[in-house]
This record gives structure tokens, sequence and C-alpha cells, in this order.
């Protein structure tokens, strides 16, 4: 990805909240105006999704719900008409039919990144469950 130059002009408050939030996350000004355009730009794109914190870094998450990786694990293995299939998962979750829209949305443009995420936690799983395994002294599967 070629990077270009953007110059902006800020008023004082608002760079100073970008100095102090810098100060906290240990980010550049750089980095950090760049994660919360593009943050905000998917935001805007896709009514309904945040984005959270977490130890595994940030991730896109439902407002009011899960992070958009549960739901899209659940609806890249599930087969059926896709009303069907978000309206059986909104009521198996407790959640709104419109949450679990926003995730299927999100998760149809940005699939490859949520897949790599999937596939990030799965491996970081199996590696914990071989560990335990080794630990109790059972065979590895």
């Amino acid at each position: 990805m070629v990077s270009k130059h953007l110059s902006v002009r800020l008023d004082a408050d608002l760079l100073q909240q970008l100095e102090d939030q810098c100060r906290s996350s240990g980010e550049s000004r750089s980095a950090l105006a760049t994660r919360f355009l593009e943050e905000g730009l998917r935001m805007d794109r896709h009514p309904g999704i945040m984005f959270r914190p977490g130890p595994a870094g940030r991730r896109p998450a439902v407002v009011g719900g899960p992070d958009v990786w549960v739901l899209a694990r659940v609806l890249r293995d599930r087969s059926g008409r896709a009303e069907e299939t978000v309206t059986s998962l909104a009521d198996e979750l407790a959640l709104t039919i419109g949450q679990v829209q926003s995730a299927a949305r999100y998760y149809e443009e940005f699939r490859e990144e949520v897949d790599d995420w999937l596939d990030r936690l799965d491996a970081e799983a199996d590696r914990a469950e071989a560990e335990w395994r080794r630990l109790q002294g059972l065979p590895a599967r």
C-alpha cells in the first residue's frame, strides 16, 4: 500500500485530545489518526458496528452485542437461505435481526480480514489445548 501525505488543521482542543490518547495508547499521532480515520470510515459504511480493544488487538463488534467474528464463524458454517440464517441466529443469541445483519454485511465486505482473525484464534486455541493436554499427560490429538 502506498502512503500519501495529508495535512489537516485541527482545533487546539481536538489536537490535545489526540496527543493525550497517543500518550495513553503508545501510538504515534499519525498511526492513531490513521486508525481513527479507518475505523470511522468503516463505522460510517456499516452502521451498528463499532471497534473495541482487547488483548489480541482492536476488532469490530456489533453495538450492544458480540464481536463480529463470533457471528461470522456461525454465518460461514451455516447453509440455507440468508434470511432464515440471520433470523435463527438472532433468536439463538438473543440479538436483534438488525444486529446480525450489521455483522453479516461487515463480514461480507471484510471477509478475508475476519477469516484471518478466526484462523489466528483457532491456532491459539489449538496451541492452548495441546499445552493443556501435555500438562495433563494426555495424548496429543
